[in-house]
């Protein structure tokens, strides 16, 4: 779905070559590293699901035990899929949607700044996450090998 017409001219028009044959792979880039980066902070979460539900309490998210459980399937085997770009609309929409509670409701009172306990930095995961959901698994993706998505 890349229109061409519309790119900039190349200020080193012999690159073009290797752009053509890279530019596909920013795709797979961004999203090992959301999906991987997300499937290790999920990863801390299994077999500590009474600590997961205890921070559901402590934030006020019902049902406590539920909610921690869909935390930590979305964030180890939806962050998997990101990262494998295997149905990825869902599993990137899933993992979007727990970024944006966490954002929203947690850390929103304590400001912007990450280093001050603020929601920049599960912001800027959210929104790629949420790319991601928009855009699908990209040509190199088991979604594209298997030659079906959502």
């Amino acid at each position: 779905m890349t229109d061409t017409s519309s790119s900039p001219r190349l200020l080193l028009p012999a690159l073009a070559g290797l752009y053509r044959h890279t530019v596909p792979l920013s795709w797979l880039i961004v999203r090992l590293a959301a999906g991987l980066i997300l499937f290790v902070h999920g990863w801390q979460k299994i077999g500590n699901i009474d600590g997961v539900t205890a921070t559901m309490v402590k934030n006020a998210i019902s049902p406590p035990l539920l909610v921690a459980y869909v935390v930590t399937i979305t964030e180890t085997i939806g962050a998997l899929g990101v990262a494998l770009g295997l149905l990825t609309r869902v599993c990137a929409a899933a993992c979007a949607i727990d970024l944006a509670v966490i954002t929203f409701h947690v850390l929103l009172p304590k400001g912007f700044v990450w280093s001050r306990g603020g929601y920049e930095y599960l912001l800027m995961w959210g929104l790629i996450m949420f790319a991601i959901a928009l855009r699908g698994g990209g040509p190199y993706s088991l979604d594209r090998w298997l030659g079906r998505e959502l």
